[in-house]
């Protein structure tokens, strides 16, 4: 029988109807705050010719404005902010952009309701205060380790910030410290988990029973992946720096979606297209409203992350709504020869066949008007000292089953394991060379 370890039953357990009223409540607060302090969103109602005080009901909220990762950009470095700059107590920015970052304040509110949020998320996992949480996530403006970093001090766990990188290091203290969770991208975790590999140390030795993974899309295959590397249970959660950071959604000991944490954001589902809401269980755009943030509250941002909402309650006893696995993003969309083509598929292909490492690169190339795609995918050690007709058999069940399963023709090229480069942060898995 799975044992549902829910940090705040009060919250994360309330009725629907509690749920909305909340919601509600929150969501007229922080239209009026937004309104009245930030201009951009002041001058986006005002053409709307909406009011903060005609927001009466939540389904009012499909008349407010969009916000999006352009709007932050526009607007930096503070534009955005809706609390006077005394009481922004912290700032942090994303990763892996270029030029200037998109930055967002926190108040102390903030942070508190964002460790909150996390205690949540690391919960689910079963942290309790008897665990070592060792976080590998980047500190720093990115908001992965010390958002973990504060989840797992307000749960009363030891914590190791280690950081990410120096693999060795990593495993050294994991083993002597007795590390019970581990925190990092899903890409680091196979990382580590096939460095413990190699170097021979059997999994007896180390105490990890969970680990919470995020901040990069992920399949089902590479979770099977992890949990057989580590001898864990690996959760999938979710955020992003607009919005908060990590713990926005995670999932329980079902493993079946992740719940949102509702109290403090509202999701909805939109035709990327036409922008119109849709009904829970349908496929579209992921939009988050935050209820609860004073320092860069935002209205109906949209995340370019594909997926569906599922209402249906949960067997853990949690009332919020989950969010399935992100299945692609809007921005992240390959159209290849006409074929709308997203990492994710090829992933699931990749992991789904033996002798594959979970390490690809998908590169991208237009000659005249013909776009070519290239996947180079590692094998394990020991198919690569197979005969060339078995390499090539298997380059051709590759070519066929990503044929079958995205619609379109790929030139395979196996690579000797280790040859992709690894990354401590987000995995980069797409080279467009196109001039689009």
């Amino acid at each position: 029988m799975i044992k549902h370890n829910i940090w705040n039953p009060a919250a994360e357990c309330m009725p629907r109807e509690q749920i909305r009223a909340i919601q509600l409540k929150r969501l007229q607060s922080v239209v009026r705050r937004v309104y009245d302090n930030v201009p951009l969103y002041r001058g986006r109602m005002d053409e709307k010719g909406v009011k903060p005080e005609d927001i009466r009901t939540l389904e009012d909220l499909k008349y407010l404005p969009f916000t999006q990762k352009t709007d932050l950009r526009d607007e930096y470095p503070t534009g955005l902010f809706a609390a006077p700059r005394k009481e922004i107590v912290r700032i942090h920015g994303s990763s892996g952009t270029t030029g200037k970052p998109i930055l967002a304040g926190y108040t102390r509110n903030d942070l508190e309701n964002w460790s909150e949020m996390m205690a949540r998320t690391l919960g689910a996992a079963g942290a309790t205060e008897d665990d070592t949480i060792q976080i590998a996530y980047g500190y720093g403006l990115f908001t992965g380790g010390l958002g973990a970093h504060q989840g797992a001090t307000r749960v009363g766990a030891t914590v190791v910030p280690i950081s990410s990188g120096n693999t060795a290091r990593q495993i050294m203290l994991m083993k002597d410290l007795g590390t019970t969770m581990l925190c990092c991208t899903p890409s680091y975790a196979t990382h580590i988990g096939e460095t413990i590999q190699e170097m021979g140390i059997p999994l007896s030795d180390l105490k990890l029973r969970a680990g919470c993974f995020g901040a990069e899309p992920w399949t089902e295959a590479m979770r099977q992946r992890i949990e057989e590397l580590l001898g864990i249970k690996a959760m999938d959660i979710y955020g992003l720096t607009e919005i908060c950071g990590p713990g926005v959604a995670y999932e329980c000991m079902m493993q079946h979606g992740m719940h949102i944490n509702e109290d403090h954001v509202i999701a909805e589902i939109i035709d990327p297209i036409t922008e119109e809401p849709l009904p829970y269980g349908e496929k579209g755009e992921l939009v988050f409203t935050t209820i609860s943030k004073e320092g860069m509250p935002m209205l109906r941002y949209r995340t370019h992350d594909l997926c569906q909402l599922n209402a249906e309650p949960c067997e853990c006893g949690r009332t919020f709504v989950r969010m399935n696995r992100i299945m692609g993003r809007t921005d992240d969309m390959l159209i290849i020869r006409g074929v709308n083509v997203f990492p994710s598929q090829i992933e699931t292909v990749l992991v789904s066949i033996d002798g594959l490492a979970p390490h690809y690169m998908i590169e991208v190339d237009r000659k005249g008007t013909t776009d070519s795609v290239e996947i180079q995918v590692e094998v394990n050690e020991g198919v690569f000292t197979d005969t060339v007709g078995q390499l090539e058999g298997m380059k051709k069940q590759i070519s066929e089953r990503i044929k079958s399963v995205v619609g379109i023709s790929a030139n395979i090229k196996l690579v000797a394991p280790k040859s992709i480069p690894r990354s401590e942060g987000k995995a980069k898995r797409v080279i467009d060379k196109r001039k689009l």
